[in-house]
């Protein structure tokens, strides 16, 4: 089985201001944002990663090297995790855009949301780039990887909601804070998500036990009550 830690790049300039910054370029993590970035990456040093593959927007990629600092892996980045193409949308201010009447459609029926100007996107395109990226890199590190995806709030609440076999109209029911880890491990049946905003806590639990032997092969099958958990 595969494991993809999620995680959402720290706060921005742009967060902090109120503004949808979409694919604004040169939007940057603030000074709460990079304190942030340096506590996950702290969290994550000893959990052993196969790849880092990040969004190539820079508040992505200020984050990802965070983890990166001290490792081996270099960064790669993936169009298909940056952030969802908000067209004109983009660089408005919140308080602005919830006045809107595509906003009841945003927050209501997303699916069927697609953001205005030449350069907007569905959610459900949004959605359907980001599921192929993490499953395509699932496949092409193999089923005992665990790798990480550096992405934005609505990617990773739209990878979720797919792997919770959620419709994408329930995943504004998600919350996805700045430098938060959402966790999920892929099986031959199905994905079980093991955690959603992570903000703080043990990470060792993420890390793959030591090779004895022959590995059995995982099993797709959830746990009947519940299980026992990891051990701490």
């Amino acid at each position: 089985m595969t494991t993809v830690i999620l995680l959402r790049h720290g706060r921005t300039t742009a967060n902090a201001g109120g503004v949808l910054a979409g694919w604004t370029p040169g939007v940057q993590l603030d000074e709460a944002g990079a304190a942030q970035v340096r506590a996950v990456g702290e969290r994550l040093a000893t959990v052993p990663l196969a790849a880092v593959v990040s969004s190539p927007l820079e508040r992505c990629v200020q984050t990802a090297t965070a983890v990166l600092d001290g490792r081996s892996v270099e960064l790669a980045t993936d169009d298909r995790l940056g952030e969802a193409r908000y067209g004109d949308w983009t660089g408005r201010t919140i308080k602005e855009l919830a006045k809107e009447p595509l906003w009841k459609v945003v927050q209501q029926h997303p699916s069927a949301a697609v953001f205005p100007g030449p350069e907007g996107e569905g959610l459900a395109h949004t959605q359907a780039r980001a599921v192929a990226a993490v499953r395509e890199w699932n496949a092409r590190l193999g089923p005992d990887a665990v790798w990480l995806a550096c992405s934005h709030g609505d990617v990773i609440k739209a990878v979720l909601a797919d792997a919770l076999g959620l419709h994408l109209d329930q995943f504004q029911r998600i919350v996805v804070d700045p430098a938060s880890i959402s966790v999920v491990t892929y099986t031959d049946t199905r994905p079980f998500v093991v955690r959603v905003n992570d903000t703080g806590g043990d990470v060792s639990a993420l890390i793959p036990p030591p090779k004895r032997g022959r590995r059995k092969k995982a099993s797709s099958d959830a746990v009947v009550g519940g299980g026992a958990g990891t051990a701490v």
